[in-house]
């Protein structure tokens, strides 16, 4: 088939696909959490309800995080259309799966532990595959602009898709949203048939033949050699290992406070969603910041001020939709900004090598503050911020006590940690002047004399 859409136009069609799958996967996501705490609590209780929780968010990063540098080689080497439709249509057939199984009674944890390991394996291709796209589909002054975009997508899927879910549980039920999310897949795939991806051309650093071994850790040479990229990804590094913890407990700590109102997450959700689109509206009417590395910088000090300390000492309904609503509307600056200052350094035929290992740097820690947090919640911060509580003299006037409260403590934690590793980043200059350091892709420095 002659693809009919270039440039600016072809990305546009692919991020309508892509909103259209994202806002089913939302819907899917949203029942599956609410079926899952259901299960974990009422139908097959545990004692660590936190922790199986947090099993799911392991089991579908993890893989994408361990295959980064072997997906990123074999993107740069593969023809990126077809790994982005290979992805969507991977991603699509485990969700039919579930669906088989929750429609016949069957479906267990073990499941959505099994369907996380697929998905991710396949995630671990699709991300480098589309960010190394956008760095040949468009000019590099639309960069920000495009990535704000996407993100804009993801955003509006969270305000519109928690709480449609939320309200079309009770109609539908989790099976007609697990069939739309089904359905929303050949949006994704359509839109990305339909459109022209050019193959990059080589570059100095591209053009040498390596061994898959050796390919696989170009990236990591890549960025090592170059402390402006690497000091970024540390950046990274510390704030998704913290914030993972705080993140995987998101859900448990709304549940555990407000007793399983399921309108409640979802509304909380929606504020999230709702912020990071008024975000993505300025970031795309503007282009993004000047200095994109403030966008990174300051978007992780103020987004964990509002979502984490803030969020975790609120204790109503009202405090946690508008410190969702401000966390999201800094955090869409982070990705944003940090994306355009990668796809603008980087050559783009390398780029799915150093992108993949660029996110092993910045999320290996991820699926460790997963597995961390639901044990910290269950065994240690939950007991302490019960009545009679170790922790509760200190910290019950401050946090309040019973159910969730300890999640919130840990949360609060876990934001002032990531506020002071931001301070620090912004002393160091490499990091803070990455963009005057480091020459953009397609700039020939001339040599010295």
């Amino acid at each position: 088939m002659q693809d009919r859409f270039t440039g600016m136009r072809a990305f546009y069609l692919v991020a309508i696909g892509q909103f259209i799958s994202i806002f089913g996967t939302t819907m899917t996501q949203f029942g599956l959490t609410i079926w899952s705490w259901k299960f974990v609590t009422e139908i097959q209780p545990t004692a660590n309800p936190a922790t199986a929780m947090a099993l799911v968010g392991f089991f579908n990063f993890a893989p994408e995080v361990l295959l980064s540098p072997i997906s990123g080689v074999l993107v740069d080497r593969w023809n990126r259309k077809l790994v982005m439709i290979v992805s969507d249509v991977a991603a699509g057939l485990a969700g039919i799966i579930l669906l088989i199984l929750y429609a016949n009674g069957q479906l267990q944890m073990w499941h959505l532990y099994a369907a996380g390991v697929w998905t991710g394996a396949f995630k671990s291709f699709q991300w480098p595959a589309f960010s190394a796209a956008i760095s040949t589909m468009i000019p590099k002054e639309q960069y920000t602009r495009a990535d704000a975009l996407l993100g804009l997508t993801e955003s509006v899927s969270g305000i519109l898709g928690a709480p449609l879910a939320g309200l079309l549980l009770g109609t539908i039920g989790l099976t007609g949203i697990m069939i739309i999310d089904i359905l929303s897949f050949l949006a994704a795939v359509g839109g990305i048939l339909f459109v022209t991806i050019p193959q990059p051309k080589v570059s100095t650093e591209g053009e040498v033949k390596r061994s898959l071994w050796k390919d696989s850790v170009f990236g990591f040479r890549f960025i090592v050699q170059r402390p402006s990229l690497l000091g970024l990804q540390l950046v990274f590094f510390f704030g998704n290992l913290v914030g993972s913890i705080a993140g995987t407990l998101l859900n448990p700590l709304i549940l555990s406070r407000t007793g399983n109102n399921e309108l409640a997450l979802s509304l909380v959700q929606g504020a999230f969603g709702a912020g990071a689109v008024l975000g993505g509206l300025i970031l795309v009417r503007s282009g993004g910041l000047k200095r994109r590395t403030n966008g990174v910088i300051w978007g992780w000090f103020f987004g964990m001020f509002f979502g984490m300390v803030l969020f975790g000492l609120g204790r109503s309904l009202p405090v946690w939709i508008v410190t969702s609503f401000l966390a999201a509307l800094f955090n869409i600056y982070i990705n944003s900004s940090n994306q355009s200052i990668w796809q603008a350094k980087v050559p783009p035929d390398v780029q799915g090598r150093v992108f993949s290992a660029r996110r092993m740097i910045a999320q290996v820690v991820g699926p460790v503050g997963i597995l961390l947090a639901g044990p910290l919640a269950d065994r240690v911060f939950e007991p302490a911020m019960h009545e009679g509580g170790s922790l509760t003299g200190i910290f019950g006037g401050l946090i309040g006590v019973g159910p969730g409260a300890g999640m919130a403590l840990l949360t609060v934690i876990c934001g002032i940690l990531i506020m002071i590793m931001t301070l620090i980043a912004y002393r160091v200059s490499v990091i803070r002047n990455a963009e005057d350091i480091l020459p953009d892709h397609d700039v020939v420095v001339p040599a010295a004399a």
